[in-house]
């Protein structure tokens, strides 16, 4: 008797033949046993399944490779992050890939990528082991069991990470290997066991075909407050967009990627992917929950091998240990994974500069011009005593995902912004009265008051006035916020090195910003720190000194 879980829709049209045991939409109880049985993972205390990921704790992201086909090459951005790879050498890996899975075992999950209905693709997960099935149930949406009856592919990742490429003959870089072919509608993954390649494979397909239907992929969280108001959050690692999204008096619509489509956003994913090294109960209690619970998979998370008890501080895997689990898990979730037009948005950035405001009102133009610019700081190794931040520099907070040429998603996000009358803000959650070594870091609950703020409306009462180099509209005043706090310049004791932080800021903008400037309107080529930067240098070189308020 055929399994009511199985698609009509078998392997052998895309090609996977001879195959051993096939496990088709396998529970987490089973696929448990399974992983277990096989030694690929194990049990802790408390219930998440813990795996091992060998060599590759991460993602390879100088191994990924895009086809390049007739039909689409022109909507793609060729270069550093799109690597082409001819569709011969896909043929051929491909090839390899077949031959190496005959007459073994395989997992397959029918998988939604996304809750927005009218625009989730179906996507079946194929891989050699348990462990990542049960990673991509987590990951993605379950379908109702009547949809598997005719689940056919809009798009399929198989994942094998036995199987290593040939670089010498197959085109690529190493032994490991992504590849996406959006003629063939697959993905394929060998050389390595970490999962997050799934994830982020999956949320770069999205990326390409979403455009095109009008819906805008965005690398952020979103949550929705009592009244419906819906608000994301961009950010890169480190700015606080998990934490700060993470808020107990509004509902979570998600944690990491979304649509904006004309009904309003929606998650693309049915679970969360969060780093847990040293996380502690009392900062983060519910994800720190997660880890003691049945369901949840965990990547290189140290384990005592006698009491099975869990050791978050421990690196000695990787500091990039994760839990994948399903958003369920989440106290506060939106269970439809959907809400309306944002009302607020908000660019996080973690400035180890010290000299961006902590909060501040964007322009559509100004938005536009920091969202291509998707900046934060990181702080340097503190060899020699060397303590100088490096900016970061992620086009649209997500560079490595992005197909296609920037300004693409740039415009949605304008016309959008335009469209539905959303606020953008910056959100500085770095540090005030210096930089890195001689300020100190944003206060937590300064930065969840201006947060506040703005989401009630409490900023809209208030007066603005520009920041002197940045050009930002910042508040005058701000409940439960000093003053001074708002104005960086305030808070620093020489005025003259923060001039100097802050000219040095509003060059790496714009040297960054160069490669945008000609796909760009002029309101977006002029909304950056380029004009107020040159003026201040001009007084310099007249001989009047610093530039002040």
């Amino acid at each position: 008797m055929p399994d009511a879980r199985q698609s009509r829709h078998g392997l052998d049209q895309i090609g996977l033949t001879n195959l051993g045991k096939v496990h088709w939409n396998l529970m987490p109880p089973v696929l448990y046993e399974e992983a277990i049985r096989r030694g690929e993972a194990s049990l802790a205390a408390g219930g998440p399944l813990v795996a091992l990921t060998g060599q590759h704790t991460g993602r390879s992201p100088k191994d990924k490779f895009t086809v390049r086909e007739p039909e689409h090459e022109a909507k793609i951005a060729w270069g550093d992050v799109n690597v082409a790879l001819s569709p011969e050498n896909f043929d051929k890996v491909y090839a390899k890939m077949r031959a190496f899975l005959q007459g073994r075992e395989v997992y397959v999950q029918d998988l939604y990528a996304g809750a927005g209905r009218e625009y989730r693709p179906k996507v079946p997960v194929v891989t050699t082991t348990p462990y990542p099935s049960l990673f991509a149930r987590n990951m993605f949406i379950e379908p109702p069991a009547a949809d598997l009856a005719d689940f056919g592919p809009d798009f399929t990742v198989v994942q094998a990470p036995g199987l290593q490429a040939d670089p010498a003959a197959d085109g690529t870089r190493t032994g490991v290997f992504i590849l996406v072919s959006f003629a063939r509608k697959m993905a394929i993954i060998g050389g390595t066991s970490y999962a997050g390649e799934i994830k982020k494979s999956v949320f770069g397909v999205l990326n390409y075909l979403l455009p095109d239907r009008g819906v805008m992929p965005m690398h952020c969280s979103a949550n929705v407050g009592k009244q419906g108001d819906v608000a994301v959050f961009f950010g890169l690692s480190g700015t606080g967009k998990t934490t700060l999204s993470a808020d107990p008096r509004r509902g979570l619509i998600g944690d990491d990627e979304h649509g904006w489509s004309d009904r309003g956003v929606y998650n693309f994913e049915g679970g969360c992917y969060a780093k847990v090294i040293r996380l502690s109960e009392e900062a983060e209690p519910q994800i720190y929950g997660t880890t003691r619970r049945f369901g949840t998979v965990l990547e290189n998370v140290v384990m005592d091998p006698n009491t099975r008890l869990l050791d978050l501080d421990d690196a000695r895997y990787t500091e990039n240990t994760r839990a994948s689990y399903p958003i369920e898990f989440i106290e506060g979730h939106v269970p439809e994974a959907m809400g309306g037009h944002p009302k607020n948005i908000f660019f996080l950035t973690c400035d180890a500069f010290g000299v961006l405001p902590p909060v501040s009102r964007l322009t559509p133009e100004q938005a536009m011009y920091h969202f291509l610019s998707g900046y934060t700081a990181k702080v340097a190794g503190t060899e020699k005593g060397v303590t100088d931040p490096s900016a970061t520099f992620s086009t649209c907070f997500g560079a490595p995902f992005l197909p296609r040429f920037p300004t693409v998603y740039a415009n949605m996000l304008g016309e959008k912004i335009r469209k539905h009358g959303a606020k953008v803000w910056l959100i500085n959650t770095g540090w005030t009265g210096g930089g890195f070594g001689t300020g100190k870091r944003m206060k937590i609950a300064h930065t969840r008051a201006m947060l506040e703020a703005a989401l009630s409306g409490a900023l809209d009462k208030v007066a603005f006035e520009p920041d002197p180099i940045f050009g930002l509209q910042i508040p005058q005043s701000c409940p439960d916020v000093p003053a001074d706090v708002l104005r960086p310049n305030r808070t620093w004791k020489d005025q003259g090195a923060y001039d100097k932080q802050a000219r040095k800021l509003a060059d790496l903008f714009r040297n960054n910003f160069k490669k945008y400037e000609k796909d760009v309107p002029e309101g977006v080529r002029g909304a950056g720190p380029r004009k107020l930067a040159s003026r201040l240098d001009h007084i310099d070189q007249a001989g009047q000194g610093p530039a002040r308020r």
